[in-house]
């Protein structure tokens, strides 16, 4: 039995004295419960419909649990400890912008919950903070496929900026040539990889929408059905070719014909063809969308390795200097993306740090060979 502070009945033993380290680890839970709570409240004011209704049941949930901790604290309620500052940024978050970032965050928040180790916690009270992870999860992924298509170039080129230019820098730099001619030579590289960066993703997305629109049914069985062979249909093989069965192609080009309307099989019966919708392929982007985001985070990310010598450093001090610089913009990338994915933000920034100076390791020593050799 979980001990608590509440007076024992008559024929009971009574509950034994929380130690001090429980009292404490209670009021810290407690603080985390009303938090999280005000985090989902804080979500849910700005959002509307099924969204607003499944956060304000999630923070019902969170009450639910404080309401637990209450029942354990007792009269060692009353002194309050401040959340962790995990759910302290969570609610400042919450209430300034209310983001995908915030429901990432959230998601690994209910994944390291400790319920599932601590006695004190009811099995419910764990099994909730498992299927809270999977909800948060589901809500997010909404946010991420709204901004995977023109995030993803935004990423990619800002990492592209970052590790090509620094390998340009660090390549160039390594042969021996002036501080100017280095400068030049980034800001070229800038301009020209910003540019090719932009042209190659407007290709991309517009390709792929272009394919996606393609293979896309078309409104055709609407005109031609009237006129078909009701012996030979041949708008049977149209539904098959989409991945129907036999039976279900069969039945449905014989409800498009006007032949029958039957309701006994409902993942039979016809659905209208829905028109153009406004935008099916958003989690694509758009070629315009990801044109303009590639240039201009490669060129946010290009910058960063020349500004030591745009501010006029030289030598040695200007290599460490950008090493640094570009360093801190790989750790930001890859932490963010982490968040937005779920994953660890560490692990994400240390294997974008790791890949940027590698590259730039690498283009080093080549430029040092070739330094050597020209010299």
């Amino acid at each position: 039995m979980n001990p608590t502070a509440d007076t024992p009945t008559p024929g009971e033993e009574p509950s034994p004295e929380p130690s001090a380290q429980d009292i404490r680890r209670w009021r810290q839970y407690l603080a985390d419960e009303r938090a999280e709570a005000a985090t989902y409240r804080y979500l849910a004011d700005r959002r509307q419909g099924e969204e607003r209704d499944i956060l304000l049941r999630l923070a019902d949930a969170e009450g639910r649990h404080e309401e637990h901790w209450l029942k354990l604290l007792g009269g060692h309620a009353d002194q309050r400890l401040r959340p962790s500052w995990r759910n302290r940024l969570l609610g400042f978050l919450a209430r300034r912008f209310g983001s995908v970032f915030v429901l990432a965050l959230a998601q690994r928040a209910e994944g390291r919950s400790p319920y599932s180790r601590d006695p004190s916690a009811t099995p419910a009270m764990a099994a909730d903070e498992q299927i809270h992870e999977e909800v948060i999860r589901g809500l997010a992924t909404r946010g991420r496929t709204r901004l995977s298509g023109n995030f993803r170039a935004a990423v990619f080129g800002a990492n592209d900026g970052l590790v090509s230019n620094l390998a340009l820098i660090m390549g160039i730099g390594a042969t021996g040539v002036s501080s100017t001619f280095i400068l030049i030579s980034g800001l070229s590289g800038l301009l020209s990889g910003a540019l090719s960066m932009g042209a190659g993703e407007y290709v991309s997305v517009r390709s792929q929408r272009e394919l996606l629109d393609a293979s896309k049914p078309t409104q055709i069985t609407l005109s031609a059905a009237k006129s078909l062979d009701i012996d030979a249909n041949e708008l049977v093989l149209i539904y098959r070719a989409r991945g129907m069965s036999k039976e279900a192609a069969e039945h449905r080009a014989a409800e498009r014909m006007g032949l029958f309307s039957c309701d006994c099989d409902p993942s039979l019966s016809l659905n209208p063809e829905a028109g153009d919708a406004a935008d099916e392929y958003e989690e694509v982007g758009t070629g315009l969308g990801a044109a303009v985001s590639s240039f201009c985070f490669f060129a946010s990310g290009a910058i960063v390795p020349v500004l030591p010598y745009l501010f006029g450093l030289t030598g040695m001090t200007a290599v460490v200097v950008s090493l640094v610089l570009v360093g801190l913009a790989l750790l930001f990338t890859g932490g963010v993306v982490g968040l937005l994915s779920g994953t660890s933000p560490l692990l994400r920034g240390l294997r974008q740090l790791a890949i940027g100076f590698g590259a730039a390791g690498v283009t080093y020593v080549l430029g040092l060979v070739f330094g050597v050799a020209v010299g």
